[in-house]
């Protein structure tokens, strides 16, 4: 993804100060003392202007992302407030355009050029620091997108259920991924994306984090993710339950959200009963990431839904 390419956006007082230093090394060529002092105001605005611009355009339209992406954006900050963000700064570098310019000139015909240029360099920085907020938000919101995971458009497969039932142990046997492992609930705090290559084609995993059966309302933005990737992305869900319960959830709660999850799904789900070697559950296809049992029949599965695909 294009996040990648987006540059740390600077605080005010950086893009102040870098534009300031330029300014400052031009004015020392200028023999004209008065004409130095227009130059030093322009190039400032200048300076300040094409910064801004480069933040702008460094941002992708949020509106031509992929639906995943966008609904990501959505969950974690809200596509209006950051369009909110970008508005501010545009805001900002249409006044250097269009005020900057007469405020440089102004000092050719002052008494005082020192003045008015101490003056109008006050004006432009006063603008710039209206937007400090919106642009230390908009470098938060930098140092996420750059850490969202390439989703390739190829055939996927969204592992989701209950928190600690064994989702990322499944995605770390079966794929290029390596998540975390842990033995407590919600390890997984994100999206996670492996490959898995079967002769000459790559299918791709997605480890989701932990859902809860609860309402679509009352799920934070940890679980909402996993509802976006599974119905944005998937060809296939795998739906991971515990019968054993040893991921301290019943198995009523789990197979509840396999309903609903059945319910929502556009697409083929795959039911797999993880732990097997603790409590084996009759009427699934059941594994064990712990010993490997049953890993390669649910695998089969998956794959047979990629074979149905390029039918």
């Amino acid at each position: 993804m294009e996040f990648e390419n987006i540059p740390t956006v600077p605080t005010a007082d950086e893009i102040l100060d870098r534009s300031f230093r330029r300014a400052a090394s031009k004015m020392r060529l200028k023999r004209n003392k008065d004409r130095a002092n227009e130059e030093f105001v322009r190039s400032v605005n200048l300076a300040v202007h094409d910064r801004l611009v480069l933040i702008l355009q460094s941002f992708p339209e949020l509106d031509t992302l992929p639906q995943f992406y966008q609904d990501i954006v959505d969950i974690l900050w809200g596509v209006d407030r950051i369009k909110k963000s970008l508005g501010a700064i545009g805001w900002a570098a249409r006044w250097a355009r269009n005020h900057g310019p007469g405020l440089a000139y102004q000092t050719r015909k002052a008494p005082d050029p020192s003045l008015i240029r101490k003056r109008a360099v006050a004006r432009l920085s006063s603008v710039v620091h209206q937007i400090d907020d919106e642009l230390r938000f908009l470098n938060d919101v930098r140092n996420v997108l750059r850490k969202l995971p390439h989703v390739a458009d190829e055939f996927t497969v969204v592992v989701v259920g209950y928190p600690n039932v064994g989702k990322s142990s499944f995605i770390r046997l079966v794929s290029s991924a390596t998540p975390e492992i842990a033995s407590y609930p919600f390890t997984t705090k994100g999206i996670i994306v492996g490959h898995r290559f079967s002769g000459p084609d790559r299918m791709q995993f997605i480890d989701t984090p932990g859902l809860l059966d609860r309402p679509a309302e009352k799920r934070n933005p940890i679980e909402r993710q996993a509802m976006t990737a599974m119905i944005n992305l998937a060809d296939v869900i795998l739906c991971i339950i515990d019968a054993s319960e040893h991921c301290g959830y019943p198995i009523e709660e789990q197979v509840r959200l396999l309903h609903e999850i059945e319910q929502i799904a556009t697409v083929p789900v795959v039911v797999a009963a993880n732990k097997s070697d603790l409590f084996y559950f009759d009427g699934y296809l059941n594994m064990s990431t712990e010993t490997g049992e049953g890993i390669s029949e649910v695998l089969d599965a998956l794959l047979g839904y990629r074979e149905k695909s390029k039918e």
